[in-house]
């Protein structure tokens, strides 16, 4: 598992470390399961939102994580859920391959409905405004950290490392704020 706050650069990893691991390494994402809009946004856009309402952790593990504990031949699905058009994804399953070697990235990921899921986790990290300005470029949202867009989830990471001390539990926490020279600085055993 690649963890860590959003635009800190977890897919990039997970991405490579797929590619060096190579076949039968399997890619997937949290984001793949999040929750429908409707249901995201219901509540309002705030981080108590983001944190309580983003993903199907239900689905995550029904669909992707119990079926890759189950073995080779399990049938599962690597995607939930599409982000952009706000649907379902009804595509057909996959099966485990053998020796199969499962990389999944998403931020919340050390939360109890998923921690004992994850064989090794790499907390990946960056300054708050590297993390901004990256969600900015890639998201077309406000540059601003103090935006709304940008509060909520600079705010929910706030409560995930209160609530979950994801830096402590990560078997690896890497410094990504330059991605050319990623520091390995932990686990915060603090």
């Amino acid at each position: 598992m690649v963890d860590g706050p959003d635009g800190a650069g977890k897919t990039v990893l997970a991405d490579e470390l797929a590619a060096v691991l190579g076949p039968p390494t399997v890619r997937a994402s949290l984001d793949d399961f999040h929750r429908p809009r409707a249901y995201r946004h219901a509540s309002g856009r705030t981080a108590d939102t983001v944190w309580e309402r983003s993903f199907d952790y239900v689905a995550v593990r029904r669909e992707l994580l119990d079926p890759w504990r189950r073995g080779a031949g399990t049938p599962y699905r690597r995607r939930w859920h599409d982000l952009l058009s706000d649907s379902y994804v009804d595509e057909p399953a996959e099966q485990v391959p053998v020796e199969g070697l499962l990389v999944v990235d998403g931020v919340f990921a050390q939360r109890p409905e998923l921690a004992a899921y994850w064989d090794l986790v790499v907390y990946v990290d960056a300054d708050a405004d590297v993390r901004v300005a990256r969600m900015a470029g890639r998201d077309g949202v406000a540059t601003d950290p103090e935006h709304p867009d940008q509060r909520r989830y600079l705010d929910a990471q706030l409560i995930y490392r209160k609530t979950c001390r994801p830096l402590a539990s990560a078997d690896v926490v890497l410094d990504n704020t330059d991605p050319g020279s990623p520091v390995v600085v932990g686990p915060d055993e603090s």
